[in-house]
């Protein structure tokens, strides 16, 4: 009866939850890795693990469960509660409840370092700075030292605290660090030393810890012999969920408390780590079989329970291309004749227009909007769509970032636009002043009370005095409205104009510039399918967003509405149809991220999440042809984009290549033969 529990587990997963296990009280075992492919029930085995370590006579006070979340921590909690029910009956609660040292390594990294303050030299009545107080008090040591006031721009306080967290999560040198994430910022290290230097005593004289502190402490106290044997010695069992998603300092803390590895359980998959952006390696999970002698045992769950056997065929085939894995192909028992579609289309128009067709298309067939996504490796890839689903009034949540129009950088240059188009627009015209440096709301508004009551607002505009302190900025500004307001660069070279106005500003205001103008290109290509300004800005604000937030909201009078994520969001997640955006080079891999091996192969594992979020239908878009920025504003303003490098001839096997609008074959291969002869003439003609 013991083990009825344990029925509906496939072999492999039973390997798992058993292993250790030779008789009740015989828990304790060597080291065990679970290499768990994605859909292959992580999180059941891991609570069914757990459930049955308890049920054989661990203690779970013993216990250390760490995941990634609160969240995830309180749903293994309840799943394991419900296993030990049905041996222990009654007396399931009572064990479970004492499983109290279950949650994120954060959070028993602030208890554990409230036990051990006064041994550490910490006064346990210590604070914990969220992210926004230790920028804020980044920021207080920065002027303090006088670093807001150089005459070049130093980096503003998000990045500082961005970098100082990257530094110390990662345990490389700062110098390395600028050189590899934060090159804009070299000429600053020594600066940057100071600063970290500062801040570092500041909290110790306020006593207060930041986040990554509450990690940095651990990993200090346990390179202490005695503290780390005493720490250790609470716990007999230590397992860790998603452990491809541990950085340095997360690894070297679990490696001091089990340093022979008895008891430790820790699951993953090499194949899903995606997140170096946040100083995770991969390498840990690489490496942690040889850390220990001998070697730690390794388990393969392959058993795929999610997708269709050919898109994990599909899957597999771009994983199989990896430079270093696990070894694993993923398998199903769910048969289906449709591949993933690899769709080729002009442009991200019809990207766009083409997902909203076959969207639609899917719910006159009975599939909800939310059980369909569409993915994308960027948040500034999704504009093109969001705003052609609020045209046709399809309610939408996006995640891994703000909706496109919602997000300030956007606002910013649409309020350009609209107070070119009525400089009585109060709300644009004080956006706009607020960015000029010099202009508070004080004298924002009486220049907007000036300008509100005189028949010809740009002339009283452009007689108004310079305000004290903003030097150019004040001309440029009169002049762009003043040009904008004439019309005198045409449609859409007006947006152009802005754009170049707004980035310097963009630039000061924000520590993730260079992202954010990634949104303006997508603006200004979008700004080009209509016919005029007014067009623009009116189609644009008929639904206007609801409220600027730090994450798109769900649609308040929609119980129905369709997933927009990041791949990096969507971890995690599951669909029944799947759409990814821009399966191209240049945005995956982003042509920001091909600089290293390391970075490269992020990227193909990237692509791997995406497609295996998809349960029954996949489809890969790839447009031809790409906005680009840097041309004349009336000049050539596309790019042709080749097919993802991760998806070579030899895996096209794996898909249905088509493309959108569909032709009939024998008109597409008409065109091709006469694609061919045209390019063969203009080729000998270029080289006569």
């Amino acid at each position: 009866m013991a083990a009825a529990y344990l029925e509906k587990l496939n072999d492999r997963q039973r390997d798992a939850v058993e292993f250790g296990v030779t008789a009740p009280g015989e828990t304790i075992a060597g080291p065990l890795l679970i290499i768990a492919g994605a859909g292959s029930g992580k999180t059941n085995t891991l609570a069914h693990r757990v459930a049955h370590l308890i049920v054989n006579g661990a203690d779970p006070r013993r216990i250390l469960l760490m995941t990634f979340s609160r969240r995830a921590a309180t749903e293994m909690a309840r799943r394991v509660e419900r296993i030990c029910a049905q041996v222990l009956g009654a007396n399931a609660s009572v064990a479970t409840d004492a499983l109290t040292w279950a949650g994120t390594f954060h959070g028993i990294g602030a208890r554990l370092l409230r036990i051990y303050a006064e041994q550490i030299g910490l006064n346990a009545d210590f604070t914990i700075h969220d992210r926004e107080d230790s920028a804020d008090l980044m920021n207080l040591v920065r002027h303090e030292l006088g670093f807001s006031k150089t005459e070049t721009r130093f980096p503003t306080k998000g990045t500082c605290l961005s970098i100082y967290s990257r530094a110390v999560n990662s345990e490389t040198p700062l110098g390395e660090v600028l050189r590899a994430h934060y090159p804009w910022v070299s000429g600053w290290e020594e600066q940057l030393k100071e600063l970290f230097s500062c801040y570092v005593g500041a909290k110790q004289a306020q006593n207060v810890l930041d986040y990554d502190d509450l990690l940095l402490y651990w990993a200090q106290t346990v390179s202490v012999p005695e503290l780390a044997e005493d720490i250790g010695g609470r716990f007999d069992h230590v397992l860790v969920d998603e452990y491809q998603d541990t950085n340095r300092l997360q690894s070297s803390v679990l490696m001091a408390l089990k340093p022979g590895g008895r008891g430790l359980t820790v699951v993953g998959d090499d194949a899903q780590s995606i997140y170096s952006f946040r100083a995770a390696t991969v390498r840990n999970i690489l490496d942690f079989p040889g850390t220990f002698t001998p070697p730690a045992d390794v388990i393969t769950l392959d058993r795929n329970y999610r997708s269709t056997q050919t898109i994990l065929a599909a899957a597999n085939g771009v994983i199989d291309l990896a430079r270093e894995r696990f070894t694993k192909n993923l398998w199903t028992e769910r048969q289906s004749p449709e591949r993933p579609k690899l769709l080729a289309v002009a442009d991200e128009a019809d990207q766009a227009r083409y997902i909203v067709e076959k969207v639609l298309e899917n719910r006159e067939i009975g599939m909800t909007l939310k059980q369909q996504a569409v993915l994308f490796r960027t948040s500034s890839h999704s504009g093109p769509l969001e705003v052609e689903l609020t045209r046709r009034n399809i309610p939408f949540v996006k995640f891994g970032g703000l909706k496109f129009l919602d997000s300030a950088h956007v606002k910013d240059m649409l309020a350009v636009l609209r107070f070119a188009q009525n400089p009585r627009d109060r709300v644009a015209g004080f956006r706009l002043l607020h960015m000029i440096p010099g202009v508070g709301p004080q004298t924002a508004g009486k220049i907007l009370d000036a300008i509100a009551t005189d028949p010809e607002p740009l002339t009283a505009l452009a007689e108004i005095p310079a305000p004290p302190r903003s030097g150019d900025n004040w001309r440029d500004f009169v002049t762009l409205i003043e040009g904008l307001r004439k019309q005198a660069g045409g449609w859409p070279g007006e947006i152009a104009q802005a754009r170049e106005w707004y980035e310097p500003h963009l630039d000061r205001i924000h520590e993730d510039a260079d992202t954010r103008k990634a949104d303006l290109l997508q603006l200004e290509q979008i700004a080009g399918g209509y016919p005029s300004r007014e067009r623009f800005l009116t189609e644009l604000t008929l639904d206007p967003p609801d409220a600027t937030s730090d994450q798109a909201g769900v649609p308040l009078l929609d119980e129905d509405y369709l997933i927009l994520s990041t791949i990096h969001s969507a971890k995690g997640q599951e669909w029944r149809s799947v759409f990814m955006l821009n399966v191209v080079d240049g945005c995956i891999p982003s042509d920001l991220s091909v600089g290293t091996t390391n970075e490269l192969e992020e990227e193909r594992r990237l692509l791997y999440v995406g497609m295996t979020r998809a349960k029954d239908s996949l489809t890969l878009i790839t447009p031809q042809r790409f906005f680009t920025s840097g041309q004349h504003a009336q000049g050539d303003r596309h790019v042709y984009a080749a097919r993802t490098r991760f998806i070579p001839a030899t895996l096209l096997q794996f898909f249905e290549t088509a493309s959108w609008p569909l032709v009939s074959a024998s008109a597409s291969e008409r065109s091709a033969r006469q694609i061919r002869i045209d390019v063969g003439a203009r080729m000998r003609t270029m080289w006569k």
